[in-house]
């Protein structure tokens, strides 16, 4: 249930009515925008159906949400949600998602070394990249391919970040190892397999670091956001969502990118939305045009994978860009974004960025 107050609504109001609804056994969440206030209503909604809501001082009006998801829900807050990543753990750029500026994460699959990571940390953000992405953890499908570095990947990353300045963004695979990444990463990944790991979603709800949430490879949009819910309704809101392709009948692509899921989720929620290009094509050559129909489409920014060397990665070689080919990325993207009323994010300060 979604209650919206009046304009001028006082302080006090405010808070009997949050009481009220707390009273009857319910949690609210509050929004606040310029001119009014939403306060979101949740938990059974039934239990409110004897406390008079309208009529106490200072509601404008009172609507149920009928979306299983609520915390997610467009409706529940007022203005879009902008998730800013960095400046907590050394980085010198703060990354944001969801304003009027489009961001690019960008970096190796795998950790390989602290050699290469730190090239192409340097390299993308050069090109205009606000946070690197490097997996330490990796779920492979098979168990004898490259699994990561683990902590060491995490140390690495850490060192980088300090010596480049671009926060991190890097994958949590088990609940085991959140509170170690947490101590390393400005932002946690969930990737695709476990969009569903609801032990683990609830867990990063209790984790002051945002959360980058892949679609999972089967998963509807209503899942999605039910993932995302998890995460909210422990705590953290700071969830930014990322369609990387789903698994169709179609095999000239790694994965079918939704790019309708783009505008729906849009619409359905105040979340951000970036897309993965590299996962949904698979190959370097499509790399290119997803992007520019993600960005046509409405996504707040992209997730590119970007090796130095990507016949020598050892792992995802054939999606990842060399420097070249993604610096040429980050420049033909301006006239899409341009035309998509938006600009281009750039590295920024921290001070500069506050």
């Amino acid at each position: 249930m979604i209650i919206v107050t009046r304009p001028n609504i006082t302080d006090s109001e405010l808070d009997h009515i949050r009481e009220r609804v707390e009273a009857a056994g319910l949690r609210t969440h509050l929004s606040r925008g310029e001119v009014r206030t939403i306060i979101g209503c949740i938990g059974d909604e039934r239990l409110l159906e004897e406390v008079p809501l309208r009529s106490l001082p200072g509601v404008e009006s009172v609507t149920p949400v009928l979306k299983p998801y609520k915390l997610a829900s467009r409706e529940f807050s007022v203005d879009r949600t902008v998730v800013r990543v960095g400046g907590q753990l050394g980085a010198d750029v703060v990354a944001s998602f969801g304003d009027q500026a489009v961001s690019v994460i960008a970096g190796p699959c795998s950790v390989e070394n602290a050699a290469m990571t730190r090239d192409t940390a340097r390299i993308v953000r050069a090109s205009g990249a606000v946070a690197l992405r490097g997996g330490a953890f990796k779920p492979r499908t098979s168990p004898y391919s490259f699994q990561g570095l683990g902590r060491e990947g995490l140390e690495i990353l850490a060192d980088v970040r300090a010596e480049v300045g671009l926060p991190v963004v890097t994958e949590v695979l088990d609940v085991r190892h959140i509170d170690m990444i947490a101590e390393h990463a400005d932002m946690m990944q969930v990737g695709a397999r476990n969009m569903q790991n609801f032990a683990l979603l609830a867990e990063l709800g209790r984790v002051k670091r945002p959360v980058l949430l892949k679609r999972g490879l089967s998963a509807t949009v209503e899942e999605l956001l039910m993932a995302a819910e998890y995460v909210m309704a422990n705590g953290n809101r700071d969830v930014v969502l990322c369609e990387r392709g789903i698994r169709t009948y179609e095999r000239a692509t790694r994965n079918t990118l939704d790019v309708s899921a783009i505008p729906v989720l849009k619409r359905e929620t105040h979340l951000p939305v970036i897309v993965d290009p590299s996962h949904a094509g698979g190959t370097q050559d499509l790399v290119a045009p997803l992007s520019f129909a993600a960005i046509a489409a409405g996504a707040d920014g992209l997730i590119v994978e970007v090796h130095p060397d990507p016949a020598c990665a050892l792992s995802d070689g054939d999606q990842s860009l060399p420097p070249d080919a993604f610096a040429s990325l980050m420049a033909r993207l301006a006239p899409f974004v341009a035309a998509a009323g938006r600009t281009l994010a750039a590295p920024r300060a921290v001070a500069a960025a506050a």
